[in-house]
């Protein structure tokens, strides 16, 4: 298998995972290091299967609005209308896509939930912001002697910092859903 088509593959099927996933620059330094692919078509092609993989997660979260309890949804839009209802707090949303260290996959997964969200402009914000990562991990890679993709999975995954913050993350969405906005939003505005 091409390892471009490789790495493009297994980018976009870690991306659409909700949780517990290796952060995709692990994906991309594993593959510089046992493939050689050129980092500058290696980069764009990581940037653009996250991306993709990050809008499916996105959407599918933005279907399951249906199956999730009603007080659930009209607390995420609620924070959804929040979020939208002035250009800073926009701008501020932008921003966290653009240079959030934590995982991503709660931000789209709430964005998802949250109707008023318009996506395009996270995921171009998410893209930007990958582009710079990317190039700095798949750049420093080369510094790296040998490593294999279980050893950068396995420190990953059975990381105790990491775990706790992939279970922080997902107690965080879960919670997001289960304040409510609206009432909060209004007892502001008295």
């Amino acid at each position: 298998m091409n390892a471009y088509f490789a790495v493009g593959l297994v980018v976009l099927l870690v991306n659409m995972l909700p949780a517990f996933a290796p952060p995709t620059w692990t994906i991309l330094v594993f593959f510089v290091l046992t493939k050689h692919p050129a980092p500058y078509l290696l980069i764009p092609i990581g940037v653009l299967a996250a991306v993709t993989g990050r809008a499916f997660l996105a959407q599918v979260f933005r279907r399951l609005r249906s199956r999730l309890p009603a007080r659930y949804v009209a607390n995420m839009s609620a924070a959804g209308e929040a979020l939208t209802k002035s250009r800073g707090r926009s701008t501020a949303v932008l921003l966290l896509f653009l240079v959030s260290p934590l995982s991503s996959a709660q931000l789209f997964e709430a964005a998802g939930l949250m109707e008023k969200i318009k996506l395009r402009p996270l995921l171009i914000a998410f893209g930007v912001g990958r582009v710079v990562s990317y190039s700095i991990y798949v750049t420093g890679a080369h510094a790296l002697k040998a490593t294999s993709l279980g050893a950068l999975f396995e420190k990953y995954l059975t990381s105790p910092q990491a775990i706790a913050l992939e279970i922080l993350l997902v107690l965080g969405l879960v919670a997001l859903g289960n304040i409510n906005w609206g009432k909060w939003a209004n007892r502001k505005n008295h």
